[in-house]
């Protein structure tokens, strides 16, 4: 069952401004190989988008967020074992991939900006990401955040799953993700991977996702200037593993081989029983049904 171990999700960007990665793997085949690659590293899910959803972003339209992914998705089908998320807002473009080999949806809007995203998911039985976001990617950042962030995210979350459940999505199909850094301040953030125990009340398994993160780089800054992406691999690593022993079930990262060895070592601070030679795998399918 999900949480025997917790599992690796890849972040594969293809767009051209993304806050981590923007532009690096918008050529499909640097994206194709990014993709294997990160399955080599221990990868355990893989999670394409098409638009970015940084703080700030504008949005980018369906045609377009279609013809950034189905030709890497296209390329990944048959050459992947490792189950593909596709992380999008639209429910065209989610049929669009699960067309093309996805088998998974992730929602960062938690099905605000269209529901009919849950239609999708009932209708082709596949897993339903649906994550926390106070506003929207544009104004997220700047406008006031909630006062409680347990009550605001919780709420939130409870109203996803009932709109999911509406749906005709089975209870067994939904992950839940408190959508770290969308629309929240760094304190709350931190609060946030600390209260994961009241999350997982919900009843329904946890992604956290803090990979790179601009609160990290707020807290690693020097001189006043928050620390680059890439110098925030260590304080992901830190964020990981508080993850872990708090209860995620999946974490979403860009470090691929470096997280799968962070993860490992947590899942045994939870369990020293479990070591590699007892570390069974199994794909996303069998984990959440």
């Amino acid at each position: 069952m999900l949480g025997e171990r917790t599992l690796v999700m890849g972040v594969l960007n293809v767009t051209p401004d993304s806050f981590s990665d923007g532009g690096k793997f918008l050529d499909a085949g640097r994206a194709i190989e990014q993709a294997l690659a990160m399955e080599r590293a221990g990868a355990d899910l893989l999670d394409i988008g098409g638009e970015s959803t940084r703080p700030g972003s504008a949005g980018t339209s369906a045609k377009e967020e279609l013809a950034r992914v189905l030709p890497v998705l296209q390329a990944l089908r048959g050459r992947m074992k490792i189950p593909v998320s596709i992380d999008t807002q639209k429910p065209e473009v989610a049929e669009g991939a699960l067309d093309a080999g996805a088998q998974i949806i992730n929602d960062i809007s938690g099905l605000k900006n269209d529901p009919r995203i849950a239609e999708a998911a009932a209708r082709r039985r596949v897993p339903l990401i649906l994550m926390h976001m106070r506003g929207e990617p544009r104004t997220m950042q700047v406008r006031g955040f909630a006062r409680d962030v347990m009550k605001d995210v919780m709420g939130g979350l409870r109203n996803s799953v009932a709109a999911a459940r509406n749906a005709g999505v089975e209870k067994s199909q939904i992950i839940l993700d408190p959508g770290i850094g969308f629309g929240k301040s760094c304190a709350q953030n931190y609060e946030l991977l600390q209260k994961l125990p009241q999350l997982a009340k919900l009843g329904y398994p946890l992604l956290v996702g803090t990979s790179r993160k601009g609160f990290l780089g707020a807290t690693l800054a020097r001189d006043d200037k928050p620390a680059p992406p890439e110098e925030r691999i260590w304080g992901t690593a830190s964020t990981v593993t508080a993850s872990i022993l708090n209860g995620a079930h999946i974490v979403r990262v860009h470090d691929v081989n470096e997280m799968v060895q962070v993860a490992r070592v947590a899942d045994c601070l939870l369990d020293p029983k479990q070591g590699p030679k007892n570390q069974i795998q199994r794909n996303l399918r069998s984990r959440c049904r």
